[in-house]
């Protein structure tokens, strides 16, 4: 492939997840810690053959981006947390997603998710919870412009 078709590539794929649909949670949203409010970092939400799946992208305190998941318990076991796969399996159900599941890098644990958009497409509230979604706790992820 020339350079110029690479160059026009790159910019298309630029430019189509500068425009992301707002009925998709495909592309970057900034996490924020539950309890604390506090801007945690960017993770991105692809599509895959298996669902929706998001990796951490980056962290806002660097010290965090050199950790690796020490308390997981699968596959993910001791992988760096930039670069993690932390939301897995997630389907289209009604006008959310769910039966997925959410990883928690700090304790290691994996909760059910499930998730909807808000505000236009500018918020996505993700749930993670333990047998009834009654019993969990909700993040509120921001896209990323």
């Amino acid at each position: 492939m020339t350079i110029r078709r690479r160059l026009v590539l790159g910019c298309l794929l630029l430019s189509a997840s500068a425009h992301a649909d707002p009925a998709s949670p495909v592309g970057d949203w900034r996490t924020f810690d539950d309890r604390t409010g506090r801007e945690r970092g960017l993770v991105r939400i692809t599509e895959t053959k298996e669902g929706l799946a998001a990796r951490v992208l980056a962290t806002v305190d660097p010290a965090e981006g050199q950790h690796v998941c020490e308390k997981c318990t699968d596959d993910r076991k001791d992988s760096p947390i930039i670069g993690l796969e932390i939301l897995r399996g997630m389907h289209r159900d009604g006008d959310g997603w769910a039966g997925g599941r959410i990883l928690d890098p700090e304790t290691g644990s994996i909760y059910q998710c499930e998730m909807h958009l808000e505000d236009g497409g500018r918020r996505l509230v993700v749930r993670g919870y333990v047998g009834f979604s009654l019993f969990g706790r909700s993040q509120v992820w921001v896209r990323q412009k």
